[in-house]
């Protein structure tokens, strides 16, 4: 384009360059018009090429005041750039305005919606999870749950919280269920534990008592306690099953409000904490949440990312068909863009600033030129074709009244 302005000078030129020397050598009257007009567009060519140079450089490397505008003011018109998008386009109306227009919600919701972009999401939320997995360092983690599992539970007493739940249970009458499978296996234990009924007796029984007479002995209590096993296991209502209640009611009473049996409840949860296994467990749990994690979202089909992909879906329908959700959404959004936008304009706006001052003038210069100046060359073009025709127009009026 450049090439294409020069040939518009070039040719005036060359035109006012014959027709000067035709009309000296006597030539037609109308051979004044042409190089009249021939001389403007140069002087219109000339004029406009400094005008656009000017913007750029330096015209022929000669430092004219008022020249190479953007290399020497590019930070005055970063800094211009940015206070005007900061006032034109980060004010909370006009950002307001343009999210309600859009009604970014519902478009938010048909677009989640559609089963591949609702898969597309699962799968980078899953790529995110990765990531932030990977990058926590392992003993960190384990630092923290340690600390937080240990101090919390240390925080809170034992006694009253387990004497609540105690009460609730006996209450609802769920403890029952305990209560009759431990009859059973006593139950069972008994029945299948005859021989160790009789070697205990033997083991004490006198020395002089006769080998038949503790055998005699021993099927009489293994008897007695089977059949005690078994009206405890086949009655509900047996004076065992009775005084076991009791006493658990009294032990959930005291644990909620006598002084020793809570302390006693606080020395067992200190001594449960400092067991070495314990500690251990707590200490593995990262690691065994941490597979489980990236398992989940490593695998297409697993439980996790189906769930992920269902709840987007369903999100997405009422986002779309659900119009209070969709006006609370929108509520939130708005106020979420006009906080960021009152309080972080200043630093977004700094950001267009601060690139555009770490830019190279003359390479800033450079880029903007590129980027316009196939325009800025018509420029030279049309004055080169309009200073020809105001000097046509000169010429021919002064001519008109002499």
């Amino acid at each position: 384009m450049k090439l294409v302005a020069l040939a518009f000078l070039v040719g005036a030129t060359v035109i006012f360059g014959v027709a000067w020397a035709w009309e000296n050598a006597g030539g037609p009257a109308w051979v004044g018009y042409v190089r009249a007009a021939a001389e403007a567009g140069m002087v219109g060519a000339l004029a406009d090429w400094f005008a656009v140079t000017a913007l750029f450089r330096y015209p022929l490397g000669i430092r004219i005041p008022h020249t190479a505008i953007i290399p020497n003011r590019k930070n005055v018109l970063g800094d211009s750039l940015g206070e005007f998008v900061g006032v034109n386009f980060l004010s909370p109306q006009v950002v307001r305005d343009k999210l309600v227009r859009v009604d970014l919600t519902r478009r938010l919701g048909e677009w989640l919606a559609q089963e591949e972009n609702a898969e597309r999401v699962t799968q980078e939320l899953a790529t995110v999870v990765r990531g932030l997995v990977a990058v926590l360092r392992d003993e960190d983690v384990q630092a923290v749950l340690e600390q937080a599992v240990t101090k919390r539970i240390v925080a809170v007493p034992w006694g009253p919280p387990i004497g609540k739940l105690m009460e609730r249970v006996l209450a609802d009458g769920t403890h029952r269920q305990l209560v009759d499978l431990l009859c059973d296996r006593a139950y069972e234990w008994v029945k299948e534990n005859h021989d160790k009924f009789v070697g205990l007796v033997s083991e004490r029984a006198p020395t002089w008592s006769p080998k038949f007479v503790d055998t005699i002995v021993a099927d009489r209590i293994y008897g007695e306690v089977l059949s005690f096993a078994w009206l405890v296991k086949t009655e509900p209502n047996h004076p065992m099953r009775q005084a076991l209640d009791r006493f658990l009611v009294g032990f959930a009473e005291d644990m909620q409000h006598d002084p020793e049996m809570m302390e006693r409840a606080e020395r067992v949860k200190h001594q449960v904490l400092e067991h070495r296994e314990v500690q251990n467990v707590i200490g593995s749990a990262w690691a065994n949440v941490k597979r489980l994690i990236l398992e989940a979202a490593e695998d297409p089909s697993s439980e996790l990312r189906k769930r992920v992909r269902v709840g987007l879906l369903s999100l997405g329908k009422r986002l779309t068909g659900e119009d209070a959700l969709r006006e609370k959404v929108n509520g939130w959004v708005l106020d979420a863009a006009t906080y960021v936008v009152v309080n972080y304009r200043d630093e977004i706006t700094t950001l267009i600033t601060d690139t555009i001052d770490r830019w190279d003038a003359q390479e800033t210069s450079r880029k903007i030129e590129l980027q316009v100046g196939r325009d800025l060359q018509f420029i030279r073009i049309n004055g080169t074709v309009v200073g020809a025709l105001a000097g046509l127009a000169i010429y021919t009026i002064a001519h008109l009244f002499t």
